[in-house]
């Protein structure tokens, strides 16, 4: 590790006490005009979009980037605890609106480019979505980072600067085709390079003991293969309050990129071969890990991110406080974001005991003061486990210290539980077999102070089921903190018409304190309050159907029903299930059976991962079915279905405020928590879902009679599956019966027989773990209730504002607080005077540029 990079350089004031930048209109098209001209070369003749949003995202990087110093002086200066945040996802979206939004400058910005005119909106979407998450774990990781700026607390996140997105979904034939989501082919306005700042990573090797100069027995990892982790930092505006916090992300980088005596010799890919090597750590966001070739980069990908950000730290701790670690706990903490990053427990410790001498009870003492756990799942496969010959292959040291830890681990399961070899077995970090597998949920979980759940009914499922053991021996570990999202991004900026509506009636204060919105509960029935609502609602499905129209090629009808299902493809979300009941309304209408019929206009989308046979299969089917349904001239405007295609944060910004009805439809017991569920509630959708993850609270929050509840519960799942039989359920189902014909049929595939067979078979299995043809039968009785309810108008909408007004738990704001005043234990830090004023326009250059002396020239595609 050099130290020397942290040292201070004493330069003079001038070049540091700068005026603060102004945020009116005249100065913003001023400097936008300077970086658009003079900064990226371009003219009144450029006729690409892409570049005024460059230049507008670098005049607004300008004023987060004031801030954002005085942050962290602000953090220095306090010495206060710090909690670092490590996931493999950050979902962040678009970055232009959000900051501009948390600035507090819309307006002004709106202003800005009308001088110069152009539109705001249409460089708000020419920013590409940061290719940086895939789901639900990225983009809660996204709106914690946002809240925690918002609560001004000193929270930086640890991520992998990935050179290619996961993917960008294309659908061909009605199969998913993966491309290449080269999201930094441009240059990315918003992110620092911070070379001055650059780790060595360690992998292969091994393992060597020697004794040091007072004879206490050491080791040090030696022969080792080291790629450099060079990092990239990315603010994180807090709405309004002058605090900008930091995203720091790793980019993966050869010791030395190019061999010029391969070069020379003539063996040019030699030469650049180590460069190749070691970047594609962070070329790709998940690569398959159905190889081994999967397996290697994978495992190496979670090392890099942990073994970084953690020297990262110790870096930054021994620079300003020395070689003493004796109060590193109480100043430090590290929240790891599902199992991925569990590495850092053992590299931690490899850090402590190998690089800064620390003896072994006092390394452990710190580890397990600092490292907090959140589980993110209920399927004992999503856990992460890697094979011990894997382990020793690339990461060798941290395999001995694995092994020590379970070591210690058992005896004191062995001292609570005497003779119980069967337990010592299944709470083992390393399992045993044919293969034995390193178990990294185990590891998180013995080397952390905290372990959480993200919704009530996961957290108990968790302690009663997958990690009951390790609930036995530690109770006092486990807790539960309900997820949420982040009313900033998912309310105020998404649905700017509502939002308005909103603030004009209860006042602006619940873009800071979602809790507010239970004021709108008093005017669910005030009649103009209520028009005003449905005009925003309409408006936003217009919006949405000008989307789905390009996007997908289909027609929506703003008026009918929107029924919207967005979310990873995965059998347990049971996308299945929603088309079945397309199927189902299919058949109603070529049957005739029209009358109190509720047009409706479905959407379904979401990526499938590549490997992942079945959940592409079901977007197959999708695709399939509508084509048939929109196709027959039988059908009409009576039923529309899409799947849209790349869902992405900039397409949900779209598609929750113009939602109806909510799918959250997975079976009981396995979705840990959800997040689009919160989304859309807050958005005024109403629900129908199972008693699954947070629905479970949602519905609580809203009432049952604002929640469309069907299917069994997740003990009833548990019970149904010792004697489900498919069989009779459909037998017993004209209606299931009905469909399960039309798909044996071939119906939706008659020029490709069989291509759903394995679909069919898996409904039939009586070991579906999924039991979607169980709570058919209870999901269309409730999608009748539905749709007869929505005819309805004057009580939809009273449910609508009700599902609004109820959303106040579902703010990250709250869940943030939770982890805080639990698991972090941290001070708020103010940074910098709070409002516009505080970073105006000084008085004495005031009025020295107007309208007239800039340039009316337009920059559009």
């Amino acid at each position: 590790m050099n130290t020397r990079r942290f040292v201070k350089s004493n330069l003079c004031p001038e070049l540091t006490d700068i005026p603060p930048l102004g945020l009116d209109s005249t100065t913003l098209a001023r400097a936008f005009r300077h970086y658009y001209t003079n900064h990226l070369g371009r003219d009144k003749n450029c006729n690409l979009l892409h570049y005024a949003y460059e230049a507008l995202a670098l005049v607004v990087r300008d004023r987060l980037m004031e801030r954002w110093k005085k942050t962290r002086y602000a953090y220095e200066e306090s010495d206060c605890k710090r909690t670092y945040y490590l996931s493999l996802e950050f979902l962040m979206g678009r970055a232009l609106g959000n900051s501009i939004l948390n600035l507090g400058v819309a307006d002004e910005v709106a202003a800005a480019m009308n001088r110069v005119c152009l539109d705001f909106e249409e460089l708000v979407d020419a920013e590409h979505d940061a290719g940086l998450g895939n789901g639900g774990l990225g983009r809660l990781a996204a709106c914690f980072l946002d809240s925690c700026a918002t609560l001004q607390l000193p929270v930086l996140g640890y991520g992998i600067r990935y050179e290619y997105g996961m993917f960008r979904q294309r659908i061909q034939d009605g199969y998913q085709v993966e491309d290449a989501d080269h999201w930094l082919g441009m240059d990315n306005r918003w992110e620092i390079d911070r070379p001055e700042y650059t780790q060595r990573i360690k992998f292969g090797g091994r393992s060597e003991f020697y004794a040091d100069h007072d004879g206490t027995l050491r080791c040090r990892w030696v022969d080792t293969h080291d790629v450099l982790a060079r990092p990239y930092d990315v603010p994180i505006p807090g709405y309004q309050n002058g605090t900008v916090n930091t995203l720091r992300l790793w980019k993966a980088a050869a010791t030395a990129e190019f061999d010029l005596r391969e070069f020379n010799s003539g063996d040019y890919p030699g030469a650049v071969e180590a460069k190749n090597e070691a970047e594609k750590i962070t070329m790709v966001l998940y690569p398959n890990d159905a190889s081994e070739n999967g397996k290697d980069l994978r495992l190496r990908q979670q090392y890099f991110l942990a073994s970084a950000s953690l020297q990262d730290v110790l870096d930054r701790w021994v620079t300003i406080k020395g070689h003493d670690l004796s109060g590193f706990a109480e100043k430090n903490s590290f929240q790891l974001n599902d199992t991925h990053p569990s590495c850092a427990v053992a590299e931690l410790m490899r850090l402590l005991l190998d690089e800064h001498k620390l003896g072994w009870d006092e390394a452990w003492e710190i580890t397990c003061n600092t490292m907090a756990y959140t589980n993110h799942t209920l399927l004992p496969e999503a856990l992460e486990k890697w094979p011990v010959r894997l382990f020793e292959q690339l990461l060798p040291r941290l395999l001995d210290i694995i092994y020590e830890i379970n070591a210690r681990f058992l005896k004191e399961v062995a001292a609570r539980w005497p003779g119980d070899s069967e337990r010592q077995r299944r709470m083992s970090i390393i399992q045993e077999g044919s293969e034995p597998q390193v178990r990294m949920a185990f590891l998180a979980i013995v080397g952390s102070f905290s372990v959480n759940g993200v919704a009530e009914l996961h957290s108990r499922l968790l302690q009663e089921g997958l990690f009951r053991d390790f609930y036995e021996l530690w109770p006092e570990k486990f807790n539960n903190k309900t997820n949420g999202v982040t009313q900033r991004r998912w309310l105020a900026w998404c649905n700017q018409g509502l939002s308005r509506l909103i603030s004009d009636s209860i006042g602006d204060g619940w873009v800071t304190d979602l809790d507010q919105l239970a004021q709108l509960r008093q005017l669910a029935t005030d009649q103009v309050f209520m028009q005003r609502w449905q005009q925003v609602k309409l408006a936003n499905k217009q919006r949405l159907a000008e989307l789905i129209q390009v996007d997908c090629g289909v027609e929506f009808n703003p008026a009918v029903l929107f029924d919207v299902q967005v979310k990873r493809i995965h059998e347990y979300k049971r996308q299945l299930l929603n088309i079945l009941h397309v199927i189902h309304l299919y058949d109603r209408i070529k049957r005739g059976d029209t009358a109190g019929w509720t047009p409706r206009c479905v959407l379904i989308g979401g990526k499938a991962a590549p490997g992942y046979a079945m959940a592409k299969l079901i977007i197959k089917l999708i695709n399939n079915v509508a084509a048939v349904v929109n196709n027959d001239p039988a059908v009409g405007d009576l039923l529309k279905v899409a799947f849209f295609p790349n869902y992405r944060v900039s397409a949900m910004e779209v598609i929750c405020p113009g939602t109806d009805l909510s799918e959250q439809i997975s079976t009981a017991g396995k979705e840990a928590s959800g997040t689009g569920n919160m989304k859309f509630m807050m958005n005024g959708a109403l629900t129908i879902g199972t008693l699954d993850g947070a629905n479970i609270e949602i519905r609580e929050e809203v009432g049952a009679e604002n929640f469309f509840l069907f299917g069994l519960t997740a003990a009833e799942v548990e019970a149904q599956r010792k004697n489900y039989n498919p069989q009779a359920i459909i037998a017993a189902d004209p209606n299931l019966t009905r469909v399960l014909q039309l798909l044996q049929s071939g119906h939706f595939n008659q020029f490709e027989q069989g291509i759903f067979t394995s679909l069919i078979e898996a409904l039939y299995n009586p070991h579906d773990p999924w039991l979607v043809a169980a709570d058919f039968t209870s999901y269309v009785a409730v999608q009748e209730q539905a749709a007869r309810l929505y005819q309805d108008q004057q009580n939809w909408t009273r449910k609508s504002i009700l599902n609004t007004a109820a959303s106040g738990k579902f703010s990250t704001d709250r869940t943030i607080r939770d982890y805080n005043e639990n698991i972090w234990k941290l001070e708020p830090v103010a940074a910098f005077p709070v409002g516009k004023a505080a970073a105006g326009l000084p008085e004495a250059l005031e009025g020295m540029v107007n309208a007239e002396q800039l340039p009316t020239y337009v920059a559009t595609e």
